[in-house]
């Protein structure tokens, strides 16, 4: 998919000049960066494959007992049949949570998913170069669809001063405007309550300072 379809130019627009509005009396710079999802997360297709081969042999256990009555029915009895039957269901079971998401999700633990968000938000720090400011003064919003996680993680010139519950509580509100369906509207709150902060802790703008790492949405590479 490609996450570019979710926003209309006027959504693009809008977060843009929300970054420039924010940027426009500090010395930082903020980056909004969205993904599809984290991880691949192939321990969902290996539940996935297990739980539909036991699916698939209980129901012929159960359609064994109850269903089959006639002895005459070989082929259902040879061991040959049952094991590709229940391979089938396997593959089934394997192949559907690459397309249902919510099933994908269901089958792959807490833990996986927001280590893997963790890991791809890093990752993207250091892609988009959000380390890379004069007095190491970035922060970025970072958004996984799949995961439905948002993380702000910010540079150490601003995160020594910061407290993490600062960002913490810009996290729930964004989660709570992407539940509603706000998204945009979301992210123009957060990016300007991350502009606010900095002035808060002085962080102003200077007369040599300059627009480092640009103002788009970043999506997915």
């Amino acid at each position: 998919m490609n996450l570019k379809h979710k926003f209309s130019d006027s959504d693009l627009k809008r977060i843009q000049e929300a970054v420039k509005n924010a940027e426009d009396k500090i010395s930082g710079e903020i980056v909004p960066v969205i993904v599809e999802r984290s991880g691949h997360y192939s321990e969902g297709n290996y539940r996935g494959s297990l739980i539909g081969a036991s699916l698939v042999f209980i129901f012929m256990i159960i359609f064994d007992r109850y269903v089959i009555t006639d002895a005459e029915n070989t082929l259902y009895y040879d061991p040959v049949f049952i094991f590709i039957i229940v391979i089938l269901g396997g593959v089934v079971g394997a192949v559907l949570p690459n397309f249902i998401d919510p099933l994908k999700k269901m089958l792959v633990s807490q833990h996986h998913l927001d280590y893997s968000t963790r890991q791809r938000a890093e990752n993207a720090f250091l892609q988009e170069e959000v380390f890379n400011t004069k007095h190491r003064t970035g922060i970025m919003i970072f958004i996984s669809f799949f995961e439905h996680e948002v993380i702000v993680m910010a540079d150490k010139g601003i995160s020594k001063v910061v407290d993490q519950k600062q960002w913490d509580k810009i996290v729930s509100e964004l989660i709570t405007h992407i539940r509603a369906g706000k998204l945009v509207e979301g992210l123009e709150i957060s990016i300007k309550r991350c502009g606010e902060i900095l002035l808060e802790k002085g962080f102003y703008k200077t007369e040599d300072d300059t627009n480092e790492l640009g103002d788009e949405l970043r999506f997915d590479r």
